[in-house]
This record gives C-alpha cells, sequence and structure tokens, in this order.
C-alpha cells in the first residue's frame, strides 16, 4: 500500500490501543503530521515527524516503516524513532471532600477547579 491513514498507522505501530482514539485525537487537534493538524484520513508517509498528546504526555516521533497490518510490539517500536523532549512529572491535585457532605456549592466547585489549573 502507498497510502496510509494516520490513525491506523498509529495503531498499527501500537502508540494507541484503539483506532478510534486515535481518530478522536486527530479529530480534537491532537495530532499533527510535519507540524499540522490533521484529520484521521490525513496520508502519511516515511520521514514525516507526528506529534500528539497521549493523555497528558507530549510523544514525538518520526515515521520510519508503514507496516501492512498490526505488528507486534517488538516490531512495531522499529517503525518509528521517538524524539520525545524530557518532560517532569506534573503533581496530580486530589481534592478530598468529608464522606457524605454532599455535592459541592457552586463555590466549592469554583475553588476546585482553580486548585486544578
Amino acid at each position: 500500500m502507498e497510502r496510509h491513514r494516520i490513525d491506523h498507522w498509529l495503531k498499527h505501530v501500537c502508540l494507541f490501543k484503539h483506532r478510534g482514539d486515535a481518530a478522536e485525537a486527530c479529530r480534537g487537534g491532537k495530532v499533527k503530521i510535519n507540524g499540522q493538524r490533521v484529520k484521521p484520513a490525513a496520508a502519511l508517509k516515511e520521514g514525516d515527524v507526528v506529534e500528539f498528546l497521549a493523555g497528558t504526555h507530549f510523544r514525538r516521533v518520526v515515521v520510519v516503516a508503514l507496516p501492512e497490518g498490526q505488528a507486534s510490539k517488538e516490531a512495531a517500536r522499529t517503525m518509528y524513532i521517538d524524539e520525545t523532549p524530557k518532560q517532569e512529572a506534573v503533581p496530580q491535585i486530589v481534592v478530598l471532600r468529608d464522606r457524605g457532605a454532599g455535592r459541592p456549592t457552586k463555590k466549592e466547585r469554583r475553588e476546585i477547579e482553580k486548585l486544578r489549573r
């Protein structure tokens, strides 16, 4: 095959667990090829730089090979070069409320949102 979709490639090289997740990330603007946002059906070729957000982590990979179908994880890791920059761990803020305290008020919800940002 000479034409590969970005969502299929992300799934076949095990960067996303499901093709639907990869397609959703593309539709949400979280996937870029050579710096351009793309749709799930965007064509991909060898040498392209793919940048995407996987959860809270930024990933940057260079396409080395285009697989014919699903590859094993060991073979999949050889189909791209990972150029992801080092990232510091972001601490997660957990807001605990007393059990049985009920639903937070609007003021409490705003304060919780301020802490999460």
